[in-house]
């Protein structure tokens, strides 16, 4: 049987770490991001999902930098994403040390990004970021921008297709669900990880053992990951693996 993942994400704001509640980024965690990484390198991360949020010329060179700085002692896969428009970009931050690239709101405007990246770096290299918000009928409808514009794709149908163009895995991210701690949107899960090949990464809204394992039970996905809960020892990556293991569930000791 194949292991399912946990994974650790991080979200930096101007090289800080910050939490995340539906893409709100406030408080800050660690003023700096290696403190974090060293706690998850040793606590039994599977892989790291580093996400930069700010928008400014001056942040995307301290996000470069920091991610230079954390790749250093990082002894776990890295991806890295955030406003990556270019192949050049990808090349800046595969240059820093991440092993694979997040890319979203380019690639829901100029899809023939996925198949440049893809062909140039490797389906394996590129992971599509897909921010879905539910609208008052129910729907789940594909964000961009950090979950501000709407672009009217559901985010199955738009998952196969960034698929088809050469995307070798998906980050589903719940905005409703995101830093709210009651779990993760579970259909919404299914529904993509039931339309795509490749496998799928959920985010947004565990905060419990529990929750991640009805990600993995009932989600449907490969890999669950979490933000603001890991940055607290009483629920650390390694004390939740060590209970999804006493539930029976396959992941990496």
């Amino acid at each position: 049987m194949l292991k399912k993942r946990v994974v650790a994400v991080l979200i930096l704001r101007y090289g800080e770490v910050v939490q995340s509640v539906q893409f709100r980024h406030t408080n800050v965690i660690h003023k700096d991001p290696r403190f974090a990484v060293e706690y998850f390198s040793k606590w039994d991360a599977d892989e790291l999902i580093i996400l930069d949020v700010t928008r400014t010329d001056e942040a995307r060179t301290r996000f470069l930098d920091a991610l230079e700085r954390v790749s250093r002692t990082c002894f776990v896969p890295i991806a890295a994403g955030g406003w990556l428009r270019s192949c050049a970009d990808i090349e800046a931050v595969l240059a820093r040390g991440a092993d694979k690239v997040v890319i979203n709101s380019e690639a829901v405007r100029r899809p023939a990004f996925v198949e440049e990246a893809a062909r140039r770096f490797g389906s394996q290299c590129i992971v599509l970021g897909v921010d879905c918000r539910r609208d008052p009928a129910g729907t789940a409808l594909v964000f961009t921008d950090r979950g501000r514009e709407a672009t009217g794709l559901r985010p199955a149908e738009w998952s196969r297709q960034a698929v088809d163009r050469g995307a070798g895995e998906i980050f589903l991210c719940s905005i409703d669900h995101d830093g709210m701690r009651g779990g993760y949107d579970l259909p919404l899960m299914r529904e993509v990880a039931g339309a795509v090949p490749v496998p799928v990464i959920a985010f947004g809204g565990a905060s419990t053992a529990e929750h991640l394992a009805a990600g993995l039970r009932e989600g449907g996905v490969d890999a669950v990951s979490a933000a603001n809960v890991f940055h607290y020892s009483e629920n650390s990556m390694r004390k939740m693996k060590r209970a999804l293991l006493a539930m029976g569930l396959a992941v990496r000791r």
